[in-house]
């Protein structure tokens, strides 16, 4: 009896080695895959037409000293949770700072949520439905049917021309300018929303310190 409970202790902590071995290796596998991702892109981007292109959504001056892009996906809750945070450094970085989006669209409706902001801003109201997108978006996301009805409603919670919104949601130029954006995502090697630049420095997700850091750097020359 003595020699089996000797033997099965020995086993159990072969064991308990075995799982502590297999545990390091995967927690240095997602390691390396990490610092793979982050080598596969660009820490600073030198041509700045891959982040800015003539017809992007900007807020703020032309010639302001920063500029801060942002590739997001309405879709996103990600990008959803970082959006009170963006506003609040635009709003405390107001008139110093030249705000970029540009659209990485992933998700079922994200092109869709293109064409309902691009429509609004047809009507000078662009950033109050990225508001509602994003505040409605528990609501409308991860939906496998286009949310049409859904984004009408909140043109007509703005009070916008119904009849016009509907027709932008059908414009084609607002699908092949998310595509195009999305190829510049690709071309970029960026992997996930949100992603920011400030002035071409690669910030992933909502790093504020970092953020904070570099527009502070930029404002400073």
């Amino acid at each position: 009896v003595s020699k089996r409970k000797q033997q099965a202790r020995r086993e159990t902590r072969t064991l308990v080695i075995l799982g502590s071995v297999v545990l390091l290796i995967m927690a240095l596998a997602v390691i390396l895959t990490r610092s793979q991702e982050q080598a596969g892109s660009p820490s600073v981007v030198q041509d700045t037409a891959l982040l800015v292109r003539d017809d992007s959504i900007t807020l703020g001056p032309a010639d302001a000293p920063v500029t801060l892009v942002e590739f997001l996906d309405f879709e996103c809750e990600a990008c959803r949770a970082a959006h009170p945070t963006v506003k609040r450094i635009l709003n405390e970085y107001d008139g110093r700072i030249r705000y970029v989006v540009r659209y990485f669209s992933n998700h079922n409706n994200s092109v869709l949520a293109v064409a309902a902001a691009e429509a609004a801003g047809e009507q000078g109201q662009y950033w109050e439905m990225v508001d509602l997108l994003f505040a409605n978006q528990p609501q409308w996301g991860e939906s496998r049917v286009p949310q049409t009805e859904a984004f009408i409603a909140y043109a007509t919670e703005l009070g916008l021309n119904i009849d016009q919104f509907t027709a932008g949601l059908q414009n084609s130029a607002y699908a092949d300018k998310a595509a195009r954006d999305q190829q510049d995502t690709r071309t970029l090697g960026l992997r996930g929303t949100p992603t920011f630049f400030v002035n071409g420095q690669l910030v992933y997700g909502l790093d504020e310190p970092s953020l904070r850091r570099l527009i502070e750097a930029g404002l400073n020359g």
